[in-house]
């Protein structure tokens, strides 16, 4: 019998509490010939591979790495399904986008992506995903947000679906909202058609003024400069660049007033000769954040400040993204308008 796509959440208390519910899970799946991708903390891979005591076949994805940005999470699970999955072969899932530390930006993220999980995979793909949510370390509004963006919500005692999950309503609200408030003024510039040539160059040498070191300004330079042709390529006869010195990133904010409709953009791996400037940005950047209503479209792209924040390494993605990852950062700086 063909499976269809399942997304559920579950909360643990402890590490036998975490290895009770997912070793079996992993286990079943394997047993029964289905791939199974286990995206988890450092720590919980550990707790896994200890409880499984080698005997499992399971790819290993660091979440720190690949769910730095939020936004490049959707895609390692898309490959995934395409890559292993087939009519009658299941595959299973594990992800665990929050962990405690997150900052507040990328946990808003998080929360985004956990409510697009469940547009972003066909529903007759024969997917099975668990989300794993520390119930006592996470914060009880963390908690609360899961039920909105999970059908079934279980823990060591119960499965049972969730009585606050509204589905593709809830991704709509999310996406309409505007972005949380910044701090202080930014050094703003308008572009249009006629000018955005000279975007890169002019962003790239006020990032670096601000203190980020250049290899960083030129890859939020070469973001910025995508977003802005993008939003020319949809129609808008201007764009507003805005430059914001924030205490722990820097971040370029691209406003338009188009609208965009299309919620998986940036999460898809372009098609030959497709110009998303979102999915460029989504490489490049240590965060990126769209909203999009009738009032229209803001994009901003963060780079976490160094002083203040450990160096990131670049993401570990899973075998089946690696190369397409390559290709982008290595064509990245191509910011002319024929981009």
């Amino acid at each position: 019998m063909q499976q269809s796509y399942r997304h559920e959440a579950f909360l643990w208390h402890d590490a036998s509490d975490f290895t009770a519910g997912i070793v079996p899970f992993i286990r079943d799946g394997l047993e029964a010939g289905e791939p199974v991708m286990v995206a988890v903390t450092a720590l919980h891979r550990k707790w896994l591979r200890d409880a499984l005591d080698g005997q499992a076949d399971v790819e290993f994805v660091d979440i720190e790495e690949l769910g730095r940005n939020p936004a490049q999470i959707i895609p390692a699970w898309q490959q995934f399904v395409s890559a292993r999955a087939g009519r009658f072969r299941p595959v299973r899932g594990i992800g665990e986008p929050i962990w405690p530390g997150r900052r507040p930006e990328e946990l808003v993220e998080c929360q985004l992506h956990e409510a697009m999980l469940n547009i972003a995979i066909e529903p007759e793909s024969p997917f099975w995903l668990i989300c794993s949510y520390d119930a006592v370390t996470l914060s009880p509004a963390v908690v609360e947000e899961a039920h909105r963006s999970h059908p079934v919500i279980f823990d060591a005692g119960s499965y049972q679906g969730s009585a606050h999950y509204t589905g593709r309503a809830h991704v709509d609200e999310m996406f309409a909202a505007e972005l949380s408030e910044l701090v202080g003024r930014p050094i703003a510039n308008v572009f249009t058609a006629h000018n955005v040539s000279r975007l890169y160059a002019y962003i790239k040498l006020e990032l670096y003024v601000a203190g980020l070191p250049a290899g960083a300004a030129a890859d939020l330079a070469a973001a910025t400069q995508h977003l802005a042709l993008n939003s020319l390529r949809r129609g808008a006869a201007e764009v507003t660049v805005q430059l914001w010195r924030q205490p722990h990133a820097l971040i370029c904010e691209v406003v338009d007033d188009t609208v965009v409709d299309d919620l998986m953009l940036g999460r898809r791996m372009p098609v030959e000769d497709e110009h998303d400037g979102l999915w460029h940005a989504n490489q490049l950047c240590d965060l990126v954040q769209m909203r999009s209503s009738s009032a229209g479209t803001t994009v901003r792209v963060h780079a976490w400040r160094p002083e203040r924040d450990v160096k990131q390494p670049q993401a570990r993605l899973a075998p089946h993204l690696r190369s397409q990852h390559r290709q982008t950062k290595e064509s990245h700086n191509v910011y002319t308008n024929g981009d």
